[in-house]
């Protein structure tokens, strides 16, 4: 066996280690992981049938029709690649702008249960409350509206969770009508410009979304910086993977 075809034997197990786990859990399964899998799938047949591929490669090479062909694949290959790499640069860049301290402080709703927050709404909550505790005098909006399948609003889901936990409920405001990103940051804006609030603001969300959420905030006119929660290791390879088209999309809206 080649060198490549081990290589891409163990890439291809990679990629279903890591893209599989959300799906076989809790059933999740987006455009992110549909993408990891279906990369990881490629790269194991490839690797097993690696000498039938070259020779159909070949074939097609023999002909004209055929080298375009090739050759478009593999720049239109080549192109997602270097996109790929260039939206993870710049979300990772976002995730990595710290705030001042003497911000707005703003967390992006994000699926709650019942009543209680999700795993990666805790994730988001906690990494605000260790902001708030080293920031005492931070105000925080808590941004989300209530979905069909969620007990309460998103907003009052963070609420009861911060109070929980030793926040101040004099710190906190909610706005629980938004169902997206660009409404969280809308409908925050408008509480800024109703209270007199600072349009410097500290977006708390999981690290792959801040790149996508500085671009709709600075479109809105506030000056955003970066408090990024931790997503655990199983559903950070779907949702960065997921965030490629959600940055892709802010092209074209």
């Amino acid at each position: 066996m080649t060198v490549l075809r081990v290589i891409s034997l163990f890439l291809g197990v990679a990629c279903i280690v890591l893209f599989m786990p959300p799906l076989v859990m809790y059933r999740i399964l987006n455009i992110g992981n549909a993408t990891g899998l279906l990369t990881g799938l490629v790269l194991i047949v490839y690797g097993l049938f690696a000498g039938v591929v070259n020779r159909g490669i070949s074939s097609l090479w023999s002909s004209t029709s055929g080298k375009v062909l090739v050759c478009l694949a593999g720049c239109l290959l080549a192109a997602a690649l270097i996109m790929a790499i260039i939206i993870s640069m710049l979300i990772l860049n976002a995730a990595g702008t710290k705030p001042a301290g003497n911000e707005t402080l703003i967390i992006l709703g994000c699926q709650v249960k019942g009543t209680k927050p999700s795993l990666m709404l805790t994730e988001r909550l906690n990494a605000a409350k260790t902001y708030m505790d080293e920031h005492k005098e931070v105000i925080c909006i808590l941004s989300g509206g209530k979905g069909e399948d969620e007990g309460i609003s998103e907003a009052l889901c963070m609420y009861n969770y911060l109070i929980e936990h030793g926040v101040d409920e004099n710190r906190l405001i909610m706005e629980d009508r938004s169902t997206s990103t660009r409404e969280n940051l809308k409908f925050s804006m408008d509480i800024i410009n109703e209270q007199g609030l600072k349009k410097d603001v500290a977006i708390v969300t999981n690290e792959f979304h801040e790149y996508r959420a500085f671009k709709i905030a600075e479109k809105l006119g506030l000056n955003p910086k970066a408090v990024p929660a931790r997503t655990h290791w199983w559903l950070f390879s779907t949702y960065f993977v997921r965030e490629w088209y959600g940055v892709i999309s802010l092209f074209f809206s």
